[in-house]
């Protein structure tokens, strides 16, 4: 082999990393795109030419030939967790309070307060400097791997100098010029433009070909480094650390003093929101010594160190040009307000909630009208008000329906409820809804069974209840006729189908559908009574002695069960194959009832969602945060402050194999 044909691979490739850093990192441009073209494809035929010198991390090396074919689950050794929000000065104080209440009056507490980027959160990791796994947020516990569309992100380091191991976590976005020539390129070509640049970004993390997500312009400010190789005391240090390593972090974060100084961040930037060139919609509020934050711990999904300060949301006025009704899976009427499209927080807003009739006549909202507009959290646009500066003659007083819109059944109004309701079971609407949430991934999970095709189905007539989803493969020949159903995308749906057999009880009994009863209330009854028959079976006082179960859920089981097309079919259901009942196994014998256990660091015999499933399976419970009141900490590989804390409290510490015994006594 040929050292100067090895050094100058060398040369180049220190050369184009360094470029790439300067300009997504730094924003300093130091070549033309053509000298950088040029030393690009003088690479590119270097390392054809000698392929045994390829590494991973070579700028050409970005994008990847292999397509995605399915996002793998990766469990997060720590847990993203989410925030608590906060919205006005007293509410910041109020967290001032209790964080200075965990610390025992401990007054030296500094803050670190940064931008809330309006984008999607990731973890990537490194090992041995080199980047090697990358995944989504997911459910803060559960993410999906990405690594092969994060490697795009010019802005990511391939390798580091530290040759160490290490966890990256940060916001993924588009900065709003690059968003709007993206959708600008998307109408020119007659493809359907994206709402904001949130949900660009995290569409285009799910694309399959790496080389589709090369061509969109996602950028990264990285805010979080976990490892026990790379020492850190603060979340200041933290964030120069990612700077020296090469990751771009946000310029535009400070360490503040004092909850007065948060709040005068907070305010100024609420301000001078409009003038960044990507979108934000808050602050985010850390207490800077990493100790100080181990001392604090989290309380259910949320750090009790951190916080998130919300932006008051943006409002645009526009003309309701009518209002129209529609029908919920429970048979809830909700009037939807039809607007003149109006361009609102980054998505042009055509339709908004006007959430119940009594909204309707309380804010006297009448068609013609011109209202107020806002979205809630930033996401769901509402109609907030009327602008009656602006009413015409023309402006006409709502009627609110009586009959469905959908089935024209005469509406009730339900005691003690603001909504109308449809009582029809057979209603259109209604069984499109049902469907919809019984196939839906929370649920039975059926993949390739969305929205559009339930609608689709039921207008066909194929499907008029839950049982008709699994003799869809009677009728596979009359599938093939639609126009988009080839005989793979059937037999991918059949197979799916067919792989809903398999989902756990709680979820089969969610994904009824059955008034307040939601995912944790149906893994409480499934666990508290075993059977479907066991439910069905009991008094509104025996289903009341169920944690958290009140007279609402037990009224609507009761009533649920009552309707004799509903257990029709269950009978049904049970025939095709579906779990009624929870598997006996040796963890169903309620041996840890009453206990509490939380879990650190991997354990090599479950993963953290099989073990969490096995103690709730036996009675106990799982806790994400070290307390008093906590009766195990079970301590897997590289347990972390948890297991410190567990020490100082005294609760008792169990190693894997304990663990295993316990469950196995």
């Amino acid at each position: 082999m040929n050292n100067s044909i090895s050094e100058k691979i060398k040369e180049l490739r220190e050369k184009l990393n360094y470029f790439n850093y300067k300009y997504y990192v730094l924003a300093e441009n130091e070549v033309s795109d053509y000298e950088f073209d040029s030393l690009l494809k003088e690479l590119i035929k270097l390392e054809n030419e000698n392929p045994e010198l390829i590494t991973p991390d070579s700028p050409t090396q970005r994008v990847g030939s292999d397509l995605t074919k399915e996002f793998n689950p990766i469990e997060h050794k720590v847990p993203m967790l989410s925030l608590t929000n906060k919205y006005s000065d007293d509410e910041l104080k109020a967290f001032d309070l209790g964080v200075k209440g965990g610390l025992e009056g401990e007054t030296n507490i500094e803050y670190v307060v940064e931008l809330k980027i309006d984008g999607v959160s990731a973890s990537i990791h490194y090992k041995d400097g080199l980047l090697f796994q990358a995944a989504t947020r997911g459910d803060g516990k559960i993410g999906e791997e990405i690594t092969n569309n994060i490697r795009t992100i010019k802005s990511i380091p391939l390798s580091v100098i530290e040759k160490k191991q290490f966890e990256v976590r940060g916001e993924i976005f588009m900065a709003l010029k690059d968003f709007q020539k993206l959708n600008d390129e998307r109408r020119i070509n007659g493809e359907k433009t994206f709402a904001n640049p949130r949900n660009s970004s995290a569409g285009t993390l799910k694309l399959q070909n790496p080389k589709e997500v090369a061509k969109r312009p996602l950028d990264i400010f990285t805010y979080y480094i976990l490892s026990d190789e790379l020492e850190t005391t603060s979340q200041n240090e933290s964030l120069q650390l990612l700077k020296k390593l090469g990751f771009k972090i946000n310029p535009n974060y400070e360490l503040c003093k004092s909850i007065d100084e948060v709040i005068d961040y907070c305010r100024k930037w609420e301000k001078n929101r409009d003038t960044l060139p990507y979108e934000i919609d808050g602050v985010v509020i850390k207490v800077n010594s990493f100790s100080q934050q181990n001392r604090l711990g989290s309380i259910a999904k949320s750090p009790r160190w951190a916080t998130s300060f919300k932006f008051k949301a943006k409002q645009v006025i526009t003309k309701l040009n009518k209002v129209t009704w529609q029908v919920g899976r429970t048979g809830a009427i909700t009037p939807v307000a039809e607007l003149e499209p109006i361009e609102l927080a980054g998505s042009v807003i055509s339709r908004a909630t006007l959430h119940n009739a009594d909204e309707i006549e309380r804010k006297d909202i009448r068609e013609n009208d011109f209202v107020k507009i806002e979205k809630g959290g930033d996401v769901i646009p509402k109609v907030v008000g009327v602008d009656l500066s602006q009413r015409s003659q023309n402006s006409v007083v709502l009627q609110i329906p009586t009959m469905c819109p959908d089935c024209q059944t005469q509406l009730v109004k339900l005691e003690s409820e603001v909504a109308l309701y449809c009582v029809n079971e057979n209603c259109p609407a209604q069984i499109k809804g049902k469907l919809i949430h019984f196939a839906s991934r929370g649920a039975m999970d059926i993949e390739g069974l969305g929205e559009a095709i339930i609608n689709l189905f039921v207008d066909k007539g194929y499907l008029k209840s839950f049982v008709d989803i699994y003799n869809l493969p009677k009728i596979a020949d009359e599938l093939k006729s639609l126009e988009g159903f080839g005989q793979k995308s059937i037999d991918n749906l059949f197979a799916s189908i067919e792989k809903s057999k398999i989902q756990p009880f709680h979820k089969v009994l969610f994904a009824l559908g059955i008034r307040y009863v939601g995912a944790g209330v149906a893994r409480k009854l499934t666990n508290a009574f075993k059977t479907i028959q066991n439910i069905k079976n009991k008094s509104a006082e025996e289903l009341e002695e169920v944690d958290e179960i009140g007279p609402s859920i037990s009224g609507s089981l009761i009533q649920y069960f009552s309707n004799s097309e509903n257990t029709s079919i269950i009978d049904s259901l049970i025939e095709k194959g579906l779990n009624f009942e929870t598997e006996i196994s040796e963890f169903g014998n309620q041996k840890l009832n009453g206990l509490s256990f939380v879990v650190t660091g991997s354990l090599s015999s479950f993963t953290r969602d099989e073990t969490k499933e096995k103690i709730i399976s036996a009675g106990g419970k799982f806790l994400s945060s070290v307390s008093k009141k906590t009766d195990y900490l079970v301590a897997g590989e590289n347990a972390g402050s948890k297991l410190e804390k567990a020490k100082e409290l005294g609760v008792k510490v169990l190693s894997e194999e304990e663990f295993n015994n316990l469950l196995n006594e």
